[in-house]
C-alpha cells in the first residue's frame, strides 16, 4: 500500500507541471503582460515607454521560457515561467501587482476561512447524514414525501437567498449577531456563526438527497437482509452495517470540498465581510491581480491532489477489503 500511496504522490508532480504550462499560457501568452499593462494603465496612458516600465516594475520584462541573452542554467531562470510559475512549487508565490507578499496575505487570510469552512464541513456533513437516514429509516412514508419535497425545493433556491435572508432575520432585524465583519481570537465567533448556519442551510437540500440516494442503494443489498434475518433491528442495520457501507462514496463527495476548506467561500466572505481567502480571490479578480489569480489556482491544484492522496488512504479505513498494489 505504501508504494501505491508513494507512487500516486510521484504521478501529482507532473500533473501540477501541467496545470501550472496550462495557466501559465492562459495568462502570459494568450493575455500577455502588454495587455495586462494596458489595463493597468488605463486609456489616457497607454504608451509605450509606460508599458514597458510597467513590465519592469512587476518583473514581467523577461522572455517566456528561454532567455538568449543569460548564459547556462540562468538562461532558464531568468524567464518568465520560472519567475511565475515553477518558483511556486517551493511556494515562493512573490508579490501581487500592487506590492504586497502573496504568501504573508495566504498566511493572515487562512485563519478566517478555516474558522468559517471547517465548522460548515463538519456539522454540515453530520446534518446531512442525519438527515439522510432518517428519510431511508421511515422510507416511502409521509415523512420520507415530505423529506424528498423539502430538499428539491432547497435545492432550487440559491445561497445568495439564505445570505441575505439570514442577514435581515438574524443580523438585522433580532440583532442576535453582527451583520457583517471579523475580529480574531475568541470573540470571532460572533462573527462566524451566522456565515457557518447559512452555508449549512444553503447545502442541506442538495448533500440530504444524495446521501438519501446513496444509503437507499445500500439497503437493498444481500447483507442488509442477511443483517435482518439474524434479529438486527432497524436503526442497528442502518448505523452499523448501511451507513458503514456508504462510507465510500461519502469519502469520494468529500475530496470535492477539500480545497473550498481552505480556499473559502466566495459569496459568504464577501457578503459577511470575511477577511479570508474567498474574499482575497474576488478583490483579486476585481483588481485584475493576475499574480494572486495564478497562486490561487495553483494552491486549489494542490489541495484537490491532495484530497486523492488522503481519500486512497481512509479508503483502506472504511473498508478492509479494499487493497493497493
Amino acid at each position: 500500500m505504501m508504494t501505491y500511496l508513494i507512487r500516486r504522490l510521484a504521478y501529482a508532480v507532473p500533473i501540477l507541471l501541467g496545470v501550472n504550462l496550462l495557466t501559465f499560457s492562459l495568462f502570459f501568452m494568450v493575455n500577455t503582460p502588454d495587455d495586462m499593462a494596458r489595463m493597468h494603465l488605463g486609456i489616457k496612458h497607454v504608451t509605450q515607454p509606460a508599458i514597458e516600465a510597467w513590465k519592469v516594475q512587476h518583473d514581467y520584462a523577461q522572455p517566456l521560457f528561454y532567455n538568449a541573452r543569460e548564459p547556462g542554467w540562468r538562461a532558464l531562470r531568468d524567464t518568465l515561467f520560472f519567475n511565475q510559475s515553477v518558483r511556486m512549487f517551493a511556494l515562493d508565490f512573490g508579490e501581487s501587482d500592487d506590492g504586497r507578499n502573496i504568501g504573508e496575505a495566504l498566511r493572515s487570510r487562512a485563519g478566517p476561512s478555516l474558522s468559517i469552512a471547517l465548522p460548515t464541513f463538519v456539522l454540515g456533513l453530520w446534518v446531512n447524514i442525519g438527515l439522510a437516514l432518517m428519510l431511508v429509516w421511515a422510507r416511502a412514508s409521509w415523512l420520507d414525501r415530505f423529506g424528498i419535497i423539502a430538499t428539491v425545493v432547497l435545492m432550487s433556491v440559491s445561497s445568495l437567498f439564505y445570505i441575505i435572508a439570514g442577514q435581515y432575520w438574524v443580523a438585522h432585524l433580532w440583532r442576535l449577531v453582527p451583520i457583517s465583519g471579523f475580529v480574531p481570537g475568541a470573540d470571532s465567533w460572533h462573527f462566524v456563526l451566522l456565515p457557518i448556519v447559512v452555508s449549512v442551510m444553503a447545502g442541506v437540500g442538495n448533500g440530504t438527497r444524495w446521501y438519501r440516494s446513496i444509503f437507499l442503494e445500500e439497503i437493498g443489498k444481500d447483507y442488509v437482509r442477511t443483517a435482518r434475518a439474524k434479529g438486527l433491528n432497524e436503526s442497528r442495520v442502518l448505523f452499523r452495517h448501511v451507513l458503514q457501507n456508504g462510507l465510500i462514496p461519502i469519502l469520494t463527495g468529500a475530496v470535492a470540498v477539500l480545497p473550498l476548506l481552505f480556499m473559502g467561500s466566495l459569496l459568504t466572505e464577501s457578503f459577511f465581510g470575511i477577511p479570508g481567502l474567498g474574499s482575497y480571490v474576488i478583490d483579486a479578480i476585481q483588481a485584475q491581480d493576475f499574480a494572486v489569480v495564478r497562486a490561487m489556482v495553483f494552491i486549489g491544484s494542490v489541495l484537490y491532489l491532495i484530497g486523492l492522496w488522503l481519500t486512497d488512504l481512509a479508503y483502506t479505513w472504511a473498508d478492509p477489503r479494499v487493497r493497493f498494489s
